[in-house]
């Protein structure tokens, strides 16, 4: 058996990156839906996998395809077999408490307003 056929056993699934979390290794949400058991309606579900990135090729958002694998880590049974989709456009931006507070109405706002 050639190495080509064992590689064709594994599952490979598709998903987006949700989270680095350190060198060589992401977070990836894997959607999927299911009818519900008892009302057949469908119902939104997601998978999260830890996966081994070891060209650290992945980014934030990106579509990727990974497939399974020995285990690496403690969590990580998952490897990137290649980027599908890259990210557009999706920049990391730190929001601050005081940014949280000028934008959002309070009381004191709400208040403010209404008499002016």
């Amino acid at each position: 058996m050639s190495t080509h056929e064992r590689n064709n056993r594994r599952k490979t699934l598709i998903g987006f990156v949700s989270s680095r979390m350190g060198d060589k290794s992401v977070k990836v949400t894997v959607p999927y839906k299911t009818p519900h058991p008892l009302y057949h309606k469908v119902i939104n579900r997601k998978t999260v996998l830890h996966v081994h990135d070891e060209k650290n090729e992945a980014k934030l958002g990106d579509k990727i395809e990974v497939m399974e694998t020995r285990p690496i880590s403690r969590l990580k049974r998952w490897r990137v077999v290649r980027v599908v989709e890259a990210a557009v456009g999706v920049d990391i931006v730190a929001v601050s408490e005081k940014d949280v507070a000028e934008s959002v109405p309070t009381k004191t706002t709400k208040a403010g307003a209404s008499k002016a």
